[in-house]
């Protein structure tokens, strides 16, 4: 993994903290669903930039 994608890869985890952290508080139901969609959508980048370098060390 490159300095630009371990980077990527801590604002990402960086934004999930934030996001769990919007979900212990209260929040209109409008709110949770716009946090909760965000929360999912930070989850895939990590899930797909840590794939996306596994499938570089297979393909190395």
């Amino acid at each position: 993994m490159q300095d630009r994608e371990i980077a990527l890869l801590r604002t990402h985890e960086r934004n999930v903290e934030r996001y769990r952290g919007l979900l212990r508080t209260k929040l209109n139901d409008v709110e949770t669903r716009f946090v909760e969609r965000r929360l999912s959508e930070e989850r895939f980048a990590i899930e797909t930039l840590i794939s996306r370098d596994q499938m570089e060390l297979g393909s190395s």
